[in-house]
């Protein structure tokens, strides 16, 4: 079971997603895929762990999400944004080549039999990059979470905290 939920930075997204997993299992994994460069956003993952009970077994993976055993355990992986900015960046920001990976690696990740939440952002419905690079990126993360939502069991779309089930 694949549940997916996107919206825009702090629509929601991440209380909903941990509602629902602790909803689903009394002690679910958490999966992070967030690197930590900067202290805005050591501040965040703090804020982050400070939000999640103690039954929450984490799993910090930037990049290869297919290298851990999640079998018949109910998992929240946080987020795909930050998962793809991995990707984009250790692939010199080639589109083609990082939507190319994202892709493959999620196929073989999903192919477990497990229970997923997955956080997305839905970056593409504000303002236009004013670089080529961000550009791309929307682009990415715009493609990707297509793909995802389109294999997605059911989908959520966060607004002012509001879950609205698009599917």
């Amino acid at each position: 079971m694949i549940t997916y939920i996107t919206g825009g930075e702090r629509s929601g997204k991440s209380s909903f997603a941990q509602k629902l997993a602790l909803n689903r299992c009394e002690n679910p994994v958490f999966l992070a895929t967030a690197r930590i460069l900067d202290l805005e956003m050591e501040n965040r993952v703090e804020h982050h762990k400070i939000q999640r009970s103690e039954n929450w077994q984490v799993i910090e993976e930037p990049l290869n999400l297919s290298h851990h055993s999640l079998l018949k355990r109910t998992v929240l992986l946080d987020c795909i944004t930050l998962w793809l900015a991995n990707i984009f960046y250790d692939n010199s920001t080639d589109l083609n080549v990082s939507l190319n990976w994202a892709k493959n690696e999620w196929k073989t990740f999903v192919s477990q039999d497990f229970d997923l939440i997955v956080v997305s952002n839905e970056i593409g419905m504000g303002l236009h990059g004013m670089s080529e690079e961000s550009r791309k990126f929307t682009q990415l993360q715009g493609f990707t979470n297509q793909y995802i939502a389109e294999m997605a069991d059911e989908a959520w779309f966060m607004v002012s905290g509001i879950p609205m089930r698009l599917k």
